[in-house]
């Protein structure tokens, strides 16, 4: 049975779902490579070690050169915060060894670069975190927009939209002082990635970007907010389709409004993150009489479905997105080919918001490819 040693830089709310699903995922697909936990990193030795008890690692460290310099760690699953990315896949990369790393991929465009760069010198497989596109419902939706069943695809109209940030009385945290943690960072890459996904490349782009609350609560007083809480993207696909884009993370009343709309000469479909479970499908030849959205509940016959529930409608879950990402991670180091989404795709996803930041800057459209 082959074995691979797994390393995880972060033992948050990310890291926590990672190793999850690395103890969960032999048992859910029967991989072929069976994942061992040997080493997490978090901030602080007494934490890393309280991390590894509960998650079931065999050594905890609070630097992640230990970690990635570990002869047992074979593969790196990168989960903290996004100005750590770059440093650790390089080191990684330079020692020949796979990595897995959360979305954004870098901290900018201009680091993203570097981190495809060393990944493609390495010749080891690489992979970004974006999890939910991975859902048996949007891998539905893929299925059906690329074999034509709606037909031409006339336009495309996707947001994320949550709301932890609603409130202005919301005191000031991380999420408010980098552009990398704030809402162009933190929540636009999952649906820039599905509209890749879904339509292909983005061309161009007109974008206009903004920070509702300017200032919040801290405890010396109200304090500047220096990143974005929402915006409005128009953009044009290679493919000649229009589409937009609405993100926020001041949408009062969203909790997870991870949401798409396709529209066919043929046909429709639209896909709502409250409800990851089913797809809504409308077909455009049915009788008069007939015609409207039809719920599909998916099911055992849906892609990555019948691992985890043999029962139609009973429902898949976030930590499941998580543990088909860590069965496509393996499967690609089984394979030595890495599977989509790349450090490319997660690069082509922060070359748009560059693009967007540009747009919203110079208030006109923006070429993607010029960035």
């Amino acid at each position: 049975m082959a074995k691979i040693g797994i390393g995880i830089v972060g033992g948050g709310y990310m890291g926590k779902a990672h190793a999850v699903a690395i103890n969960a995922v032999a048992a859910v697909f029967n991989t072929a490579l069976r994942p061992s936990l040997e080493t997490i990193c978090t901030t602080t030795e007494k934490g890393a070690a309280a991390k590894a008890y509960q998650f079931g690692f065999a050594r905890s460290t609070a630097d992640w050169r230990v970690l990635v310099n570990d002869p047992k760690v074979e593969a790196v699953v990168i989960a903290s915060p996004q100005n750590t990315h770059r440093e650790i896949a390089v080191a990684a990369f330079a020692l020949g060894k796979h990595v897995f790393c959360e979305k954004p991929l870098g901290m900018d465009l201009a680091e993203s670069r570097i981190m495809l760069a060393a990944a493609e010198k390495s010749g080891a497989v690489h992979m970004t975190g974006f999890n939910y596109i991975r859902t048996p419902a949007s891998q539905m939706a893929r299925d059906i927009i690329h074999s034509g069943e709606i037909g031409c695809i006339t336009s495309f109209r996707g947001e994320h939209t949550e709301d932890f940030l609603a409130n202005p009385e919301e005191p000031f945290n991380w999420r408010c002082e980098s552009r990398a943690s704030g809402n162009m960072g933190d929540l636009s890459p999952h649906i820039i990635n599905a509209a890749f996904a879904l339509m292909g490349p983005i061309d161009s782009v007109m974008a206009d970007i903004e920070t509702v609350h300017k200032f919040r609560p801290s405890p010396d007083g109200p304090k500047l907010v220096t990143n974005d809480d929402q915006a409005q993207i128009l953009c044009r696909f290679e493919s000649g389709v229009m589409g937009s884009l609405f993100i926020s993370r001041v949408a009062t009343g969203r909790k997870m409004g991870y949401i798409y709309e396709v529209f066919g000469t043929k046909g429709a479909l639209r896909f709502d993150g409250e409800d990851q479970n089913a797809l809504w499908l409308y077909k455009g030849d049915a009788k008069a009489d007939r015609q409207g959205f039809t719920k599909i509940l998916t099911g055992p016959l849906h892609k990555d479905y019948e691992p985890f529930c043999l029962g139609p409608g009973h429902g898949t879950g976030y930590q499941d997105q998580i543990t088909i990402e860590a069965k496509d991670f393996l499967n690609a180091i089984f394979d030595r080919k890495s599977r989509w989404p790349t450090f490319e795709d997660g690069l082509l996803v922060n070359q748009v918001i560059e693009a967007a930041f540009t747009s919203h800057n110079l208030r006109r459209w923006v070429d993607v490819k010029s960035i």
